[in-house]
């Protein structure tokens, strides 16, 4: 009886401490994607806010259920891509986002279209796959100051890097199977 109690209580510690490891690595990844983050903690908080708030104001709208909307914030900008089935729920959300606490510019990129379907979300994440990757192999690209955002074929790039680097960004990134455009969204 005592060798299961034994044997219980390894597992049971066991799990605890690989749970604990998740939350650590976790954590770390926290701390490591703030710390190489080109923005201030601020900012990077304020970033989080806006989204956050846009988001509420979005989902709080029930015009905007049959719609698509994916909303990043940098540096106090707004970027939305996605779809919205007429003019009107388009300059609807261009409304809401502009006066929404915090937000100081708007990128508005949504398309009027229906909306896209999973199979089309899994392409967009093997494309924004293979830049990130192309960015981090690039010696000339700081690619963890970049937002690489893909939805349909397009692809969105934000972040604080220099001039060339963005342009050295955007090269990459047109010339990866599958992109229809690049937005230049870059500060």
């Amino acid at each position: 009886m005592k060798r299961y109690q034994a044997l219980l209580a390894a597992a049971t510690c066991s799990i605890m401490l690989s749970g604990c490891a998740a939350a650590l690595v976790g954590a770390t990844a926290v701390g490591i994607s703030a710390a190489t983050d080109s923005r201030s903690l601020g900012t990077q908080l304020d970033d989080q806010t806006i989204e956050l708030r846009v988001i509420r104001k979005l989902k709080g709208d029930s015009r905007l259920d049959d719609t698509r909307i994916q909303v990043v914030a940098f540096n106090r900008s707004v970027l939305l891509l996605g779809q919205v089935s007429d003019s009107s729920l388009y300059d609807l959300v261009n409304h809401l986002v502009r006066n929404t606490e915090g937000v100081s510019k708007v990128h508005n990129e949504l398309r009027i279209a229906p909306v896209i379907d999973v199979a089309q979300i899994s392409k967009d994440t093997w494309i924004t796959s293979k830049i990130k990757a192309q960015l981090v192999a690039d010696e000339n690209v700081k690619a963890v100051h970049i937002k690489v955002i893909t939805e349909n074929n397009e692809v969105a790039l934000m972040g604080l890097v220099s001039p060339e680097q963005a342009r050295q960004a955007i090269d990459i990134a047109r010339n990866v199977s599958g992109v229809t455009q690049v937005i230049d969204a870059f500060q």
